[in-house]
């Protein structure tokens, strides 16, 4: 098996330890909101498969207004040290917002440093002037597989050539700090891998973030898109190897705890659910959430931000991720728990209260 942190075990133990420790005593006691992520649209012009929120199937109760979306980020500023702090903006497609250049040149202006997620498509040369100009820092373009796997994936004819029409738009104008492309990996293109590897890479895009498909969203409901264990390993290994090579970067995405052999062989740094100690979101409709792909339930929302202060939510609310009320069932009989904490929240089954999926027992078990 590829090795290529240049760590032991015995290493790799010691610091998980040392992160457990962390946590307990100081994060959860003393959670440090670095990840703002601002749902600003649930429009979407795909209609992917896997799509957490379902966008397409679901219209947005009461969404917030452009001079909504601007008065939270004036109470963002006056609340947090923003020189610490990283808007993440996302959707839906968020350049389907009427105003959403609007709404990042003013961000800009309040001095926020803001990355987004997208789907490519609609990045013309025109739009990546602009989100030059708005002073977007870095982006996830989501290709997921080749011209005819994505396309099907995605249920939108042509977006491929579109996406990769964008990528190229926003390399070509030189002024981002990173250029990521982000693949969900699932059975219909696993297979694709190594010539995804080699198609990407000439592209000029230096990090490649590879993620597993999860049972969330509409995934849940087409369970034939799940990997199987060997195709788990088999993607793990594929990071492992590829990881440092050439010009472009393959890492896994933060999504689960792995086990001690592949932390930090796959992705920079152990794995820690961020959800509620670092990262907070703002949905659409106003409702402030921890991380945007875990299910909306009422025990995850934690008020309104047309009503609640952001900066009181974050110090009061938030028990739920700051506890080990997962420590429960199969997880509480796990010798893993320590370091995996009952893994990501965005997969946690609330109902049977256990994990949707245990990566760490389709890897070593």
């Amino acid at each position: 098996m590829t090795c290529n942190s240049g760590l032991s075990d015995g290493i790799k133990k010691k610091h998980m330890k040392e992160l457990a420790g962390y946590v307990d005593k100081t994060l959860r006691p003393h959670p440090v909101l670095r990840s703002l992520f601002f749902e600003v649209t649930t429009l979407c012009n795909e209609h992917c498969k896997h799509c957490g929120s379902r966008c397409g199937d679901v219209k947005a109760d009461d969404p917030l207004t452009l001079d909504e979306w601007k008065g939270i980020l004036d109470r963002v500023k006056s609340e947090f040290n923003i020189s610490e702090l990283r808007l993440c903006i996302t959707g839906g497609e968020p350049l389907l917002m009427p105003e959403f250049f609007e709404l990042m040149a003013y961000a800009h202006s309040l001095g926020f440093t803001w990355g987004m997620t997208s789907n490519g498509t609609l990045i013309t040369k025109e739009a990546a002037l602009k989100l030059k100009e708005t002073g977007m820092s870095t982006i996830s373009i989501s290709v997921d597989g080749l011209e005819e796997s994505h396309d099907i994936f995605r249920q939108s004819p042509g977006s491929y050539r579109k996406t990769m029409e964008g990528i190229a738009n926003l390399l070509e104008t030189k002024a981002f700090k990173h250029v990521q492309i982000t693949t969900v990996v699932h059975k219909g293109n696993y297979h694709e891998l190594d010539e995804m590897y080699e198609v990407f890479k000439k592209t000029g895009v230096r990090s490649w973030r590879v993620i597993n498909i999860e049972p969330i969203g509409r995934a849940k409901d087409d369970p034939e898109l799940m990997l199987d264990k060997e195709q788990y390993r088999g993607l793990i290994d594929f990071i492992r190897k590829h990881r440092f090579e050439d010009k472009m970067q393959v890492s896994y995405g933060c999504s689960h705890y792995l086990g001690v052999e592949d932390e930090r062989e796959v992705r920079p740094w152990y794995f820690l659910c961020n959800a509620g100690v670092y990262t907070a979101s703002i949905m659409n409709n106003g409702n402030i959430g921890a991380c945007l792909d875990i299910e909306r339930r009422p025990e995850v929302i934690f008020g309104n931000i047309r009503k609640d202060s952001l900066k009181e939510v974050w110090e009061k609310g938030f028990e739920i991720f700051r506890t080990d009320f997962r420590k429960t069932g199969q997880c509480k009989r796990c010798k893993q728990y320590r370091f995996c904490r009952g893994d990501s929240f965005h997969t946690w089954d609330f109902d049977k209260m256990e994990p949707g999926i245990c990566m760490y027992k389709m890897l070593n078990e």
